[in-house]
């Protein structure tokens, strides 16, 4: 008897995270057909978009397959604008010492000239195009709203809820991390196809890339599970993305040289705070 229901619920936990890998690959495809046919970051627009739209389709077709309502998953009503100015404030928060101590660097080595304020397409490669009008800003601005909605959406709430059917909140979100991780190998090896980096710079650009989406995405997924929400996570989530996008740190020598310390330091003061938090509240509990 315990054995058969031992076997069911194998069964069971196997249905769940093959649901979510399904959908995991769903949305992967077409992030994949962005990035090496349609390219719509590398055109005007700037921003890989439209997988992330299709994602959020796929997004509430599969809150309603699981039968969760919006809010069950992270898109709560309440104090959801509280929740979200909390992310942005703390997403700036950690920002702020990241560029003064790049620039400080830059004084140090005698090469800092000035902050820059455009948009610009970002890349594993460096940071390509600079455009200023009122336009480019909000395309900017709209392409990461949808990004963060489609990626928190899915990674951190529809992906947490349905492992938490069957698994530990702790299982369920390294999971989640581990994917979200996988999600962002794609432009550097859109860069490889295109021949613009080589085999090792590849996979130490794909290695960083998953190892640090990994991280943050798990830090995204303690915040939710604090605030019992995805807006918080949602508000600081816009920051990291756009912030490196529209504010600049210029040097004699070009632009934005030291944007992978600027992150790191960052995100690792980010990702200890919140880190500590989730560890007081555990024991509060």
């Amino acid at each position: 008897m315990f054995e058969m229901e031992d076997l069911g619920m194998c069964g069971k936990k196997e249905r769940l995270l093959a649901g979510v890998i399904f959908i995991y690959l769903l949305c992967f495809s077409f992030r994949l057909m962005e990035y090496f046919i349609l390219r719509t970051d590398e055109s005007f627009w700037g921003e890989a978009f439209v997988h992330k739209m299709i994602g959020i389709v796929i997004l509430f077709i599969g809150i309603r397959h699981y039968g969760f309502g919006a809010e069950e998953i992270g898109f709560t009503k309440s104090r959801a604008g509280q929740s979200l100015l909390a992310g942005i404030a703390f997403g700036f928060s950690v920002f702020i010492p990241a560029y003064f101590i790049e620039i400080i660097i830059c004084i140090i080595q005698g090469k800092f000239l000035a902050l820059d304020f455009y948009v610009s397409a970002y890349s594993v490669n460096g940071t390509v195009g600079r455009q200023a009008g009122f336009l480019f800003f909000a395309i900017c601005i709209a392409g990461n709203i949808i990004n963060v909605v489609m990626e928190e959406g899915v990674f951190r709430g529809l992906f947490q809820k349905i492992l938490e059917k069957r698994y530990s909140f702790l299982l369920s979100a390294v999971t989640g991390s581990c994917l979200f991780g996988m999600w962002h190998i794609v432009a550097p090896a859109r860069s490889y196809y295109d021949g613009t980096v080589s085999g090792s710079g590849f996979v130490a650009n794909a290695v960083l890339l998953a190892v640090t989406s990994c991280l943050t995405g798990f830090k995204f997924a303690m915040m939710t599970s604090l605030t019992n929400s995805l807006y918080m996570a949602m508000g600081d989530h816009f920051v990291n993305n756009a912030i490196v996008n529209m504010l600049h740190v210029v040097s004699d020598t070009g632009t934005d040289e030291l944007m992978v310390v600027r992150i790191a330091i960052a995100q690792s003061i980010s990702f200890t705070a919140i880190l500590v938090w989730y560890i007081r509240a555990r024991r509060k509990k």
